[in-house]
């Protein structure tokens, strides 16, 4: 029982402080120092003095507009995003639309799930390794497939092509993703009042026609949470491109996160430059994650607001007048 006259507020704040502690240590500081040290000379594995650059924003200038590797890495990074997300969202939603589906009532729909997702548990380097394997060359199950089929007379060199190279690393971001996706979505559905699809029923409204207006609205903030944290994850993609191609060929697969490691920990260790194509990718990932909240944001409860304001405006100066 609560007692009368203490106050239990500093119990929250020493709960929270290992966290708070943990956050400024590991998260807050290292944000901050890469931003700094993205303004110097800092390169080198000697320790050595830092100095800050007579043009501060030399390096994000060299980057920007003299760096071939970046901007092509700028350009992979957006493409690959692109090609993964549009069927990851598309078939995650036809998926969601079916094991939500009261009227078919799937049976099974665990199994389904577990199986749909078991590719996000994974790890990096298997499927690293398991695609390798299926379109290696000169013998690869994919290459005889196509040899079964009489799609190709003479071995295919996937791997070694810039479109299949960026179609199998997409693919491969899709098929890894769509499971974890599909079940936000499922999860954000359960979610809306069942009282919606029941008066949608008796009003005769189809699948098609409940799907697109009522449950596509309802998931409004769900579908914002999944395309901002699916954006930063393809502004940030790693692990796949480095183990099963490391870039290549000729750097069509080379990311902004692969290009920042490369600068910061291989050749000439050039940590200003590295961290400033850091602080260019949080640019990048804030300006688009505006823009996606002011496109995504919901336009009718902006206009009760503009209409409640401009009531309260008409009541004020009628107030006023009377007085």
């Amino acid at each position: 029982m609560r007692r009368k006259g203490v106050s239990y507020a500093k119990f929250g704040y020493i709960f929270t402080f290992p966290f708070v502690l943990a956050f400024l240590i590991f998260s807050l500081y290292p944000i901050l120092y890469t931003a700094v040290i993205g303004f110097t000379d800092m390169q080198g594995l000697i320790p050595k003095p830092i100095h800050f650059l007579d043009n501060p924003f030399q390096n994000f200038k060299d980057l920007l507009f003299d760096n071939v590797s970046f901007r092509k890495s700028l350009i992979n990074t957006g493409l690959l995003w692109i090609i993964n997300f549009i069927p990851q969202i598309a078939l995650a939603l036809l998926l969601t639309a079916w094991f939500t589906n009261k009227r078919l009532n799937i049976k099974g729909q665990g199994a389904f799930k577990v199986l749909l997702y078991m590719p996000n548990i994974i790890t990096a380097g298997t499927i690293a390794v398991l695609f390798s394997s299926l379109f290696a060359y000169p013998m690869g199950p994919m290459n005889s497939l196509f040899e079964l089929m009489g799609w190709s007379d003479a071995p295919i060199f996937f791997l070694q092509d810039k479109t299949t190279a960026r179609g199998i690393v997409a693919f491969i971001q899709f098929w890894m993703w769509y499971g974890n996706t599909m079940i936000i979505l499922v999860a954000g559905v359960m979610g809306i009042n069942p009282a919606l699809f029941e008066s949608a029923a008796i009003d005769g409204a189809n699948g098609f026609q409940t799907f697109f207006r009522i449950t596509l609205p309802s998931l409004r903030t769900i579908l914002l949470f999944t395309l901002i944290t699916s954006m930063i994850g393809g502004l940030t993609m790693f692990d796949i491109p480095q183990l099963f191609l490391a870039g290549g060929p000729d750097d069509s697969t080379l990311t902004t996160s692969m290009f920042i490691y490369g600068q910061a920990f291989k050749g000439s260790y050039m940590y200003n430059r590295a961290a400033a194509a850091s602080m260019i990718m949080f640019v990048i990932a804030a300006v688009l994650s505006s823009l996606v909240f002011y496109l995504m944001r919901d336009r009718d409860a902006e206009k009760l607001k503009k209409a409640e304001k401009t009531y309260r405006k008409a009541a004020k100066a009628s107030a006023a007048r009377e007085v």
